[in-house]
């Protein structure tokens, strides 16, 4: 049986709908005009979407995992709060955190690709190479992968794995993408940088 005070915060759809505003508020940090963008970005929202909707709508993961094993999981498990068993409200707290140090990378990258690339009043399309830049080429797409994840140490299902695993697939290979062109655009200076940082984590990838 699941107790009372697990399903006090399901069927809040006033949650559902600031959590999605919140979150889906970071598409805006990214070049949306390119149509390479639409993808990843449509994964990050469907993540939010569901997320927002697993956490405070229905539970529709357990609901699954009842049906398909016909019996319901602990929460903890694959639903619910993840690592509330184990740590308590830390696992919240962890997951906030890192949420948070994500949201910050996104908003980093995206000043200073801003005013130094992406505008055409203030910017003079040069090769941004300070600040995070000068640590990892994608702080935003890093971003993103924090914000998910820290959203998933507080609360993971089956289809959020899914859809993470998804998300980290379609922004490896849109960085990969985004750095032939700008190899082709900026040659042996964008060849440089790329030698001397490192994709996603600093001193690792």
């Amino acid at each position: 049986m699941i107790g009372e005070d697990v399903w006090s915060h399901f069927g809040m759809w006033w949650a559902v709908v600031a959590w999605i505003a919140i979150y889906g508020v970071f598409i805006l940090f990214i070049p949306f005009y390119k149509k390479s963008q639409w993808k990843p970005a449509g994964t990050f929202a469907a993540f939010v979407v569901a997320f927002a909707i697993e956490m405070f709508g229905v539970p529709f993961s357990m609901y699954a995992i009842g049906w398909a094993l016909g019996t319901q999981l602990p929460e903890g498990i694959f639903w619910g709060h993840t690592l509330q068993q184990y740590l308590g409200d830390a696992g919240s707290w962890i997951g906030a955190l890192v949420s948070l140090a994500g949201a910050a990378l996104v908003v980093m990258g995206w000043r200073s690709i801003h005013k130094n690339y992406w505008s055409k009043e203030a910017g003079r399309g040069r090769l941004v190479t300070g600040g995070i830049y000068s640590a990892i080429r994608h702080p935003q797409y890093a971003g993103f992968f924090l914000i998910t994840l820290g959203m998933m140490i507080g609360w993971a299902t089956l289809p959020l794995i899914g859809l993470y695993a998804l998300l980290l697939f379609l922004y490896v290979r849109l960085a990969k993408r985004e750095e032939r062109d700008m190899e082709n655009e900026f040659g042996e200076e964008y060849s440089m940088y790329r030698k001397r940082t490192k994709m996603f984590i600093p001193y690792v990838y």
